[in-house]
């Protein structure tokens, strides 16, 4: 799709990765509404999980016309103690978000849908680096399959929209991201910025050793936040199949050796425990 002269309503617009779609559609010059949910907005009314207030939001988003484009980005997310602590939350709020952006853009002429998903959606065991046809072949991590099994179900309601009603849905599988503006906060920080600070207060308090959990054998594919951007800017203009697509890096690392590379880079010289 052209997205020239196009209004594009971009949620969670003012998350980590949000962020840097919005830079990357007005710096070509788009035309983008950023919403972003959050507890305030929430109080107010303001609540994507609200079928309500999405139809408003869609409606008066970029008037008179509304949008042309939906991002969905916004969502409910947190690290591995987060996920442990609110499996329920994480299911049914990502659950009543994607059904009532996507329903309600519909219903309201939105030409197009971009749902963007997790690779926490995979099975357990899949071999990286992901591929597609994988997504389907097995239960989820434990830890966070909740959070994954919603964002799933979204694909195939996706999906299921372009088979009956001929909607333009597509979804987008980020790998795990790193870059500016991530989240450092115990709740919400993934693997890298985790590390990151693990190491930044190891330095602070004079301690020699840092513990990290696990053996530091399992491996992740990561890829920076910026490129992940450019790639859903690239798929909202050219990507128009109900088939998920990863965003990804291509290849893998482990934990051992993530690790060895942030003390390196912090001049860590004390002892890594596993």
């Amino acid at each position: 799709m052209d997205l020239k002269n196009k209004n594009i309503l971009v949620t969670g617009a003012k998350g980590f990765l949000g962020k840097h779609v919005l830079k990357g559609l007005t710096d070509k010059g788009f035309w983008v509404y950023p919403f972003q949910p959050s507890e305030l907005t929430e109080t107010e009314g303001y609540d994507l999980r609200s079928q309500g207030f999405c139809r408003k939001l869609i409606a008066e988003a970029c008037w008179p016309n509304g949008p042309n484009v939906v991002i969905h980005l916004a969502g409910k997310v947190g690290g591995i103690g987060f996920n442990q602590a609110k499996p329920a939350e994480l299911f049914v709020d990502n659950m009543l978000m994607g059904i009532n952006m996507l329903e309600i853009s519909r219903q309201l002429g939105v030409r197009k849908f971009v749902l963007i998903g997790t690779v926490c959606s995979y099975p357990k065991y899949t071999p990286i680096p992901f591929k597609e046809e994988d997504l389907w072949n097995g239960y989820p991590e434990e830890t966070n399959a909740p959070y994954g099994i919603a964002k799933k179900a979204l694909f195939e309601m996706a999906r299921a929209y372009h088979q009956q009603y001929g909607f333009n849905a597509i979804c987008l599988l980020p790998v795990n991201l790193y870059g500016p503006g991530d989240h450092f906060e115990s709740e919400k920080s993934h693997v890298i910025p985790a590390l990151i600070k693990k190491v930044a207060d190891a330095q602070k308090n004079g301690q020699d050793f840092i513990e990290v959990w696990g053996t530091g054998n399992a491996s992740r594919e990561f890829l920076y936040v910026e490129d992940a951007a450019e790639a859903i800017v690239l798929a909202t203009q050219h990507y128009d199949k109900p088939e998920p697509v990863n965003i990804g890096a291509g290849f893998e690392i482990t934990i051992r050796e993530l690790v060895w590379k942030i003390c390196q880079i912090m001049d860590f010289k004390g002892d890594v425990k596993f």
